[in-house]
C-alpha cells in the first residue's frame, strides 16, 4: 500500500516475491475460502507492496568526486516486523509473501527491489541481504540490503575473448553480449557511441594481443578501464538501465533546477563548496596496453603550485596522438572554488519543485547560487553544474530529504540566429 510521507508525496516500495501474492490455497483457513476478493487463484501480482512495514530508506548511487569511480547504488531500509505482524520472517510459513510450492520464503535475496515517488522510479535493484533482528522483547526488524546491476557484472568474469579495435561504446555492447556475461539488451541499455578508439587486432598496428582478455577477467573492472579510457560517466540510472556516456565535456545550457538561496526558485538548507590544491593536476602521462605514450604539463601551473602529476598506465588507447589527448583532458592547472555538494528539503519546496527534484540523476545540470557578505553589499554567485552523485533520505514518519555532488561543467548555449549575444558562432555558442 502506498505511503504518504509528510510534505514529501506517496512512495511505494516493493519486492519481487518469485511467485504470486496473495494466491489462492487449497485448504488453507484464510487463502481457501472461495469466492474471496483478496486471495484469488491469479495472485495478483508477483511483486509484494511492502511500504506500510518500512520505516526509513536511505539511497546512495554515483560517486561524488569527477575523479572518482561510479560504485553501485545501493539502498537500504528497515521492516517493522513486530507492526507487520510477523509477515517478514523468513520461518513464517503462513506470510503471504511465503511460496508453498517451492516450500521457501518469498521476500529472499537476489529478488527485485523498486522504489517509486508517486509514478517515477527512484531505485531498481535487487536484494543482497536481510539481516533479520529478533528483539527479545518483541519488537522484531529487518534490515534490508540492496544493490543495483553494479553487483551483476561484478560478479561475472570473462572467458578468453579476442578484441578488435572499435569505439568505447562498442566496446562497451561487446562486452555485455559475451554468452558468459549476457547482460540484458533493449532499454536495459543506454550505450553512447563514444569519442574514442580503444586498441585491438583490426585497422593495422601492433600489440593487438594486448588487448586481448583472458579467462578471469572482471566484467565490472573492464567497463570501468573503458571508462577511464573515454572519461565519460558509466553507470546505473535510477530506472535500472545501464548507462555509458562519451567523454564528459562542453553542455548544452538546460539546468533541470535552480536552487537558490534568496527565497527564490528552488530552496535548499545545506552546500558545500571545495576550493583546495588536491584539485591540481599540472603533469599528466598516460601509457597504453601497447606502450604508446603520451604525457602534457602546464610549467606556469607548475611554478604556483608545484608539481602534481596523475599517470594512467594501462589505458585501452593504442596510439601515441590519443594517450597523449588524453593526458592533456587530464590537466587541471588552477583550482577554482566550487559547489560540490547541495542539500535539499522537501519539506521546503512546492508540490510540482518536489516532483523535479525526486527525479534529478546523475549527468543532469543543475544551478545553484549562493549570497555572499561582500563588505558592505551582498554578493550573490551562481554556478551551472553536473551531478556526479545522488542521495535520497526518506523517513516515513519524517520526510525525504536529497543531496546532489556535483562538478564543474562548461556551459554552450543553442546559436539563435540574428541574437546580439547567442547569434555569434564561438566557443560558447553552438548549434546543437
Amino acid at each position: 500500500m502506498t505511503a504518504t510521507i509528510v510534505q514529501s508525496g506517496d512512495y511505494t516500495l516493493e519486492i519481487d516475491t518469485g511467485a504470486p501474492v496473495q494466491g489462492f490455497r487449497l485448504d488453507d483457513a484464510l487463502r481457501g475460502v472461495l469466492d474471496g476478493t483478496t486471495f484469488v487463484l491469479d495472485g495478483l501480482t508477483d511483486f509484494a507492496d511492502i511500504t506500510d512495514g518500512a520505516r526509513n530508506i536511505q539511497i546512495n548511487r554515483g560517486r561524488r568526486d569527477i575523479n572518482d569511480q561510479f560504485s553501485a547504488g545501493t539502498m537500504s531500509f528497515i521492516l517493522d516486523d513486530t507492526a507487520a505482524g510477523g509477515v517478514f520472517n523468513p520461518f513464517a510459513s503462513d506470510s503471504p509473501y511465503y511460496d508453498p510450492s517451492n516450500n521457501e520464503p518469498g521476500l529472499a535475496p537476489m529478488r527485485l527491489v523498486r522504489l517509486y515517488r508517486e509514478s517515477e522510479l527512484l531505485f531498481v535493484g535487487r536484494v543482497v541481504n536481510y539481516n533479520y533482528q529478533f528483539g527479545l522483547d518483541g519488537n522484531d526488524a529487518v534490515e534490508v540490503d540492496c544493490v543495483d546491476d553494479f553487483y551483476r557484472l561484478a560478479q561475472t568474469v570473462t572467458d578468453d575473448v579476442h578484441i578488435d579495435k572499435e569505439l568505447s561504446g562498442a566496446r562497451v555492447e561487446t562486452i555485455l553480449d559475451l554468452p558468459e556475461v549476457d547482460y540484458p539488451t533493449g532499454s536495459a541499455r543506454n550505450i553512447a557511441t563514444g569519442t574514442v578508439e580503444l586498441g585491438g587486432h583490426t585497422g593495422g598496428g601492433g600489440g593487438g594481443h594486448d588487448y586481448d582478455l583472458e579467462l578471469g577477467q572482471n566484467v565490472l573492472d573492464y567497463l570501468r578501464l573503458i571508462n577511464e579510457t573515454e572519461r565519460g560517466r558509466l553507470y546505473i540510472d535510477r530506472e535500472g538501465v545501464l548507462v555509458f556516456e562519451n567523454r564528459i565535456g562542453p553542455t548544452l545550457s538546460a539546468a533541470v533546477a535552480s536552487f537558490h538561496d534568496d527565497g527564490t526558485n528552488y530552496p535548499y538548507r545545506n552546500v558545500d563548496i571545495s576550493f583546495g590544491a588536491d584539485k591540481v593536476v599540472n603533469l599528466a602521462y598516460v601509457q597504453s596496453l601497447a606502450n604508446d605514450f603520451g604525457s602534457a604539463e602546464d610549467t606556469d601551473s607548475q611554478a604556483k603550485y608545484f608539481i602534481q602529476s596523475v599517470a594512467i598506465s594501462a589505458s585501452l588507447l593504442d596510439t601515441d596522438a590519443a594517450c597523449a589527448d588524453l593526458a592533456d583532458y587530464l590537466l587541471n592547472p588552477e583550482p577554482e572554488p566550487t559547489f560540490t555538494a547541495i542539500e535539499v528539503a522537501f519539506s521546503q519546496l512546492s508540490d510540482a519543485q518536489r516532483d523535479v527534484v525526486a527525479t534529478i540523476d546523475i549527468g543532469d545540470t543543475i544551478t545553484i547560487e549562493k549570497s555572499f557578505i561582500n563588505g558592505a553589499s551582498t554578493t550573490q554567485l551562481a554556478q551551472e553544474l553536473a551531478v556526479e552523485g545522488v542521495e535520497h533520505y526518506i523517513d516515513i514518519s519524517g520526510g525525504h530529504v536529497a543531496r546532489f555532488y556535483t562538478s564543474p561543467t562548461t556551459i554552450v548555449y543553442q546559436l539563435i540566429l540574428d541574437d546580439a549575444v547567442y547569434g555569434v558562432l564561438d566557443a560558447l555558442n553552438a548549434l546543437g
